[in-house]
């Protein structure tokens, strides 16, 4: 099972590899909207997280791109940003993202739940 998290927040990147890795699963990274499309592409993920507001493509273009093609059209998306606005909520999850979640709001337990509800359907 492989997680691809794309988002440019070192420290944030980290916390959540370790408890992906902690919960078995392999995690790929990205820094920037450019790189997570290619890995999209390349390492063909089971699920992706992806924050909004990263250098190169933003999320919502990312989001797109990956919905446009058939090879990543039904990989799930979920959208972890700090943003809570209602109109960024709704723009997400009308282009194709799956789920939307506030960072400041999460705890990796429920991220990891979400892992596994989205996964086995």
């Amino acid at each position: 099972m492989k997680i691809l998290l794309v988002d440019d927040e070192p420290q944030f990147l980290k916390m959540l590899k370790f408890k992906f890795l902690l919960d078995n699963y392999e995690v790929v990274t990205a820094i920037n909207g450019k790189i997570g499309i290619e890995k999209a592409f390349s390492e063909s993920p089971n699920i992706i997280f992806l924050d909004i507001k990263i250098p190169e493509i933003d999320g919502f273009e990312v989001i797109r791109r990956l919905r446009r093609s058939p090879i990543t059209r039904y990989i799930p998306i979920l959208i972890l940003s700090n943003f809570e606005d209602q109109e960024m909520i709704e723009k997400g999850l009308s282009l194709g993202a799956n789920e939307y979640l506030v960072k400041t709001r999460f705890t990796p337990e429920e991220v990891s739940a979400k892992v596994k509800n989205w996964i086995s359907a």
